[in-house]
This record gives C-alpha cells, structure tokens and sequence, in this order.
C-alpha cells in the first residue's frame, strides 16, 4: 500500500474527505519526524514504537577497491519496533476483530 492507497483507505474508513485524511498522514509523519530529530521517542500501544538510534562510527571496506578500508562516519537512522499487537496479528494468533485486514494492493 503507498501513500495515496492509505489515504483512500483512510477517508473511506474514518468517512472523511480525502484532502482530511492527506491532512492526517502529513500530520502523523511531521509529528514523528520532529520528535524523532528532536531524539524523542513515539510509542502507539498496540501497534509498535518509532524511535532514533545512533549508528557508531567504524571502519568499512571501500566496494570499488576491497583492499581498501575507509572510515564510515556515526550516523542517526530512524528504527521501529513492532507492539505485541501487531507481532500477534501477523502472526494469526490475534483476534479478526482486533486486526481489520486492508485492501489489497493495485
């Protein structure tokens, strides 16, 4: 599903004008965006958390000369960690009530 599938979805689900439910996805993402930049974290129960980790700086090998190293530089990159509820609904083990499944992809 990209980004204007869930926002078709969306508008249908909540029964809201799609230019409403852009507004949210938008809003939702400059959300976790800025808390994450700002080294916050953002937990959803049930579904998982967003959070920022800190990549240490290390050695590398060059890929067009593997003899030689190189210095790869520390860097921030964005993680998630699923909730239990979404691990037990891929799963199978939660209920069909409490995972409503979403269309298939066109």
């Amino acid at each position: 599903m990209n980004k204007a599938e869930l926002i078709n979805y969306l508008s249908e689900k909540v029964g809201v004008t799609k230019k409403q439910a852009e507004d949210m996805v938008e809003a939702f993402v400059d959300v976790v965006t800025s808390t994450l930049k700002s080294g916050g974290e953002v937990n959803i129960a049930g579904f998982g958390a967003f959070m920022a980790k800190t990549r240490a700086a290390r050695m590398g090998v060059n890929p067009q000369n593997p003899t030689e190293k190189i210095q790869i530089n520390a860097v921030t990159v964005p993680k998630f960690k699923a909730g239990k509820g979404l691990k037990d609904a891929l799963k199978g083990s939660g209920t069909a009530s409490a995972a409503p499944s979403a269309p298939a992809s066109m």
